[in-house]
Protein backbone atom coordinates (compact mmCIF):
# COMPACT_ATOMS: atom_id res chain seq x y z
CA UNK A 1 0.00 0.00 0.00
CA UNK A 2 0.83 3.43 -0.96
CA UNK A 3 1.91 5.85 2.07
CA UNK A 4 -0.26 8.11 1.02
CA UNK A 5 -3.33 6.35 1.44
CA UNK A 6 -5.68 7.99 4.20
CA UNK A 7 -7.14 5.93 6.54
CA UNK A 8 -10.82 6.69 8.15
CA UNK A 9 -12.14 4.41 11.33
CA UNK A 10 -15.30 6.55 12.42
CA UNK A 11 -18.02 8.64 10.99
CA UNK A 12 -20.38 11.24 11.46
CA UNK A 13 -23.48 12.51 10.50
CA UNK A 14 -21.67 15.95 9.79
CA UNK A 15 -18.90 17.97 9.70
CA UNK A 16 -17.13 18.15 13.32
CA UNK A 17 -13.70 19.65 11.98
CA UNK A 18 -11.54 20.75 9.14
CA UNK A 19 -13.17 18.99 5.46
CA UNK A 20 -9.87 18.05 3.93
CA UNK A 21 -11.22 16.34 0.51
CA UNK A 22 -14.56 14.92 -0.56
CA UNK A 23 -15.49 11.91 -1.77
CA UNK A 24 -18.83 11.11 -4.20
CA UNK A 25 -20.92 7.54 -3.58
CA UNK A 26 -23.76 6.37 -5.05
CA UNK A 27 -26.72 5.33 -2.67
CA UNK A 28 -25.60 1.85 -2.91
CA UNK A 29 -21.83 2.61 -2.75
CA UNK A 30 -22.66 5.22 0.66
CA UNK A 31 -23.25 1.06 2.27
CA UNK A 32 -20.31 0.22 3.85
CA UNK A 33 -18.15 -0.93 6.21
CA UNK A 34 -14.38 -1.89 4.71
CA UNK A 35 -13.37 -0.24 1.49
CA UNK A 36 -11.07 1.62 -0.49
CA UNK A 37 -12.43 4.96 -1.77
CA UNK A 38 -10.76 7.60 -4.06
CA UNK A 39 -11.09 11.16 -2.95
CA UNK A 40 -12.28 14.00 -5.44
CA UNK A 41 -8.84 14.95 -5.29
CA UNK A 42 -7.17 11.36 -6.36
CA UNK A 43 -6.14 10.44 -2.79
CA UNK A 44 -6.70 6.75 -2.10
CA UNK A 45 -8.81 6.38 1.61
CA UNK A 46 -9.43 3.48 3.66
CA UNK A 47 -12.69 3.07 5.18
CA UNK A 48 -12.18 0.56 8.12
CA UNK A 49 -15.59 0.99 9.97
CA UNK A 50 -16.36 -1.03 13.35
CA UNK A 51 -19.76 -2.08 11.50
CA UNK A 52 -21.30 -1.54 8.21
CA UNK A 53 -23.02 1.95 7.77
CA UNK A 54 -25.12 4.36 5.85
CA UNK A 55 -22.83 7.40 4.92
CA UNK A 56 -25.21 10.52 4.30
CA UNK A 57 -24.88 13.32 1.94
CA UNK A 58 -22.88 15.86 4.12
CA UNK A 59 -21.31 13.68 6.99
CA UNK A 60 -17.97 12.99 7.44
CA UNK A 61 -15.27 10.12 7.70
CA UNK A 62 -12.97 11.10 10.49
CA UNK A 63 -9.14 10.31 9.44
CA UNK A 64 -6.85 9.04 11.48
CA UNK A 65 -4.23 11.71 10.95
CA UNK A 66 -6.97 14.26 11.63
CA UNK A 67 -9.07 15.97 9.38
CA UNK A 68 -12.26 15.24 7.65
CA UNK A 69 -13.69 13.73 4.22
CA UNK A 70 -16.75 15.37 3.15
CA UNK A 71 -19.70 12.40 2.08
CA UNK A 72 -21.71 13.85 -1.17
CA UNK A 73 -24.56 11.59 -3.51
CA UNK A 74 -23.28 10.82 -6.69
CA UNK A 75 -25.19 11.64 -9.79
CA UNK A 76 -26.83 8.45 -10.78
CA UNK A 77 -29.30 7.30 -12.99
CA UNK A 78 -32.84 7.84 -11.06
CA UNK A 79 -36.57 7.61 -12.23
CA UNK A 80 -38.37 10.89 -11.35
CA UNK A 81 -41.95 10.69 -10.67
CA UNK A 82 -44.77 12.95 -11.43
CA UNK A 83 -48.69 13.20 -10.99
CA UNK A 84 -51.81 15.21 -10.16
CA UNK A 85 -51.90 12.69 -7.52
CA UNK A 86 -48.36 12.39 -6.10
CA UNK A 87 -49.88 11.49 -2.46
CA UNK A 88 -51.52 8.48 -3.71
CA UNK A 89 -48.43 7.67 -6.42
CA UNK A 90 -46.31 7.57 -3.20
CA UNK A 91 -48.42 5.42 -1.23
CA UNK A 92 -47.79 2.75 -3.88
CA UNK A 93 -44.14 3.35 -4.11
CA UNK A 94 -43.56 2.71 0.03
CA UNK A 95 -45.67 -0.01 -0.17
CA UNK A 96 -43.43 -1.42 -1.95
CA UNK A 97 -40.89 -0.45 0.17
CA UNK A 98 -38.67 1.19 -2.33
CA UNK A 99 -36.10 3.87 -1.18
CA UNK A 100 -37.69 7.06 -2.26
CA UNK A 101 -36.23 10.88 -2.53
CA UNK A 102 -39.46 12.88 -1.44
CA UNK A 103 -39.42 16.90 -3.22
CA UNK A 104 -42.33 19.04 -3.17
CA UNK A 105 -43.31 18.39 -6.93
CA UNK A 106 -42.02 15.04 -7.27
CA UNK A 107 -40.82 11.66 -6.33
CA UNK A 108 -36.96 10.05 -7.48
CA UNK A 109 -36.43 6.65 -7.21
CA UNK A 110 -33.88 3.94 -8.32
CA UNK A 111 -34.72 2.50 -12.01
CA UNK A 112 -36.61 -0.35 -11.95
CA UNK A 113 -39.15 -1.33 -15.17
CA UNK A 114 -41.89 -3.43 -13.60
CA UNK A 115 -42.39 -0.23 -10.88
CA UNK A 116 -42.14 2.11 -13.67
CA UNK A 117 -44.88 0.20 -15.36
CA UNK A 118 -46.64 0.42 -12.20
CA UNK A 119 -46.56 3.94 -11.77
CA UNK A 120 -47.20 4.89 -15.58
CA UNK A 121 -50.48 2.40 -15.24
CA UNK A 122 -51.49 4.57 -12.10
CA UNK A 123 -51.13 7.87 -14.16
CA UNK A 124 -48.16 8.94 -12.87
CA UNK A 125 -45.40 10.63 -15.82
CA UNK A 126 -41.98 8.69 -15.22
CA UNK A 127 -38.53 10.41 -16.64
CA UNK A 128 -34.96 8.96 -16.68
CA UNK A 129 -32.93 11.37 -14.88
CA UNK A 130 -29.07 11.27 -13.46
CA UNK A 131 -29.09 13.75 -10.42
CA UNK A 132 -28.04 12.28 -6.88
CA UNK A 133 -30.09 10.33 -4.58
CA UNK A 134 -30.81 11.12 -1.02
CA UNK A 135 -33.84 9.00 0.15
CA UNK A 136 -35.83 9.56 2.86
CA UNK A 137 -34.53 7.52 6.02
CA UNK A 138 -36.44 4.93 7.56
CA UNK A 139 -39.43 4.90 10.12
CA UNK A 140 -37.08 4.80 13.20
CA UNK A 141 -34.38 7.25 12.28
CA UNK A 142 -31.80 7.42 9.54
CA UNK A 143 -30.27 5.80 6.90
CA UNK A 144 -31.43 3.01 4.94
CA UNK A 145 -35.71 1.76 4.90
CA UNK A 146 -34.83 -0.58 8.09
CA UNK A 147 -33.75 0.35 11.46
CA UNK A 148 -29.94 0.08 11.95
CA UNK A 149 -27.86 1.55 14.72
CA UNK A 150 -24.67 4.06 12.98
CA UNK A 151 -22.38 3.52 15.97
CA UNK A 152 -21.93 6.66 17.84
CA UNK A 153 -24.37 8.63 19.17
CA UNK A 154 -24.11 12.22 18.65
CA UNK A 155 -24.63 15.31 20.74
CA UNK A 156 -25.49 18.63 19.74
CA UNK A 157 -23.38 20.13 22.61
CA UNK A 158 -20.15 18.95 21.13
CA UNK A 159 -18.78 18.86 24.96
CA UNK A 160 -17.30 15.42 24.87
Amino acid sequence: MSASLLTARAYHGHSHGAVTDQVALTYEDRFLRRKVLTTLSGQSLLVDLPQTTSLDHGGALVLEAGGEIEILAAAEPLLSITSDNLTRIAWHVGNRHTPCQIEPNRLLIQPDHVIREMLRHLGAEVTDVTEPFTPEGGAYGHGRTHSHDHGHTHHHGHDL
